[in-house]
């Protein structure tokens, strides 16, 4: 499982990139900004339902986000995200670093799914041009040029994931989180993500994910 947690970090950096972009622009136009940045970042259709941003400092909440998958990956849902906020230390920031105060991370779905051709949506994330929104390198992280210093607090909740084999709907499997509000503190580095991502596997009960190694067959 520990390619799930992977992507999970993957997809965390998404959202926090686009953080960056929210806050330097205004709410009338942000939606359509956004949605197509995400469009050129994952090469998936975004959908935002609401967005708000901090008039007197650096913050956003999204709501009602949802990615869709392309044409290859049957057109269906990518992830439900109820909902994201994030808080940004200010002072950091105009140092052109990326410090989160509080971070609230409300998953719903998450939808792997493998084509006729053995492609994984997840894996083909960061092949798409531009979009290398995030690396890790020697333990931190770095987003696009803007150096990423760590999360104060993290509040995460995570609802399910699917696997959806295109090829064989035998294949077709659902893990079910459930997990509401679990708490994390001064996440810095990639090990940081990794190390939460084994503590809410053992939370959530370790449920068996098809094939060892995950989706693609490969750990």
């Amino acid at each position: 499982m520990k390619w799930l947690f992977k992507w999970l970090l993957r997809l965390v950096l998404i959202t926090v990139t686009l953080v960056v972009l929210v806050i330097f622009f205004k709410d009338s136009i942000l939606r359509v900004v956004v949605e197509n940045r995400i469009r050129a970042l994952t090469g998936m259709e975004a959908q935002i339902g609401k967005f708000t941003t901090g008039i007197l400092r650096p913050m956003v909440t999204v709501e009602n986000l949802r990615l869709y998958n392309t044409p290859a990956f049957g057109g269906a849902p990518f992830l439900d995200m109820p909902e994201l906020h994030i808080e940004l230390d200010p002072v950091a920031l105009a140092s052109g670093k990326l410090h989160v105060t509080l971070a609230r991370f409300k998953l719903a779905e998450l939808d792997i799914v493998r084509n006729e051709l053995g492609q994984t949506n997840v894996m083909r994330l960061g092949g798409k041009p531009g979009g290398d929104y995030g690396k890790a390198g020697g333990g931190g992280i770095e987003l696009q040029g803007v150096e990423f210093t760590g999360i104060d607090v993290l509040n995460l909740s995570l609802g399910s994931a699917k696997f959806i084999d295109l090829a064989d709907k035998r294949n077709n499997r659902e893990v079910r989180l459930d997990l509401q509000n679990q708490i994390f503190k001064n996440i810095k580095t990639e090990a940081d993500f990794y190390g939460m991502g084994v503590l809410l596997w053992l939370r959530s009960g370790g449920t068996q994910w098809p094939a060892a190694g995950g989706p693609t067959g490969k750990p």
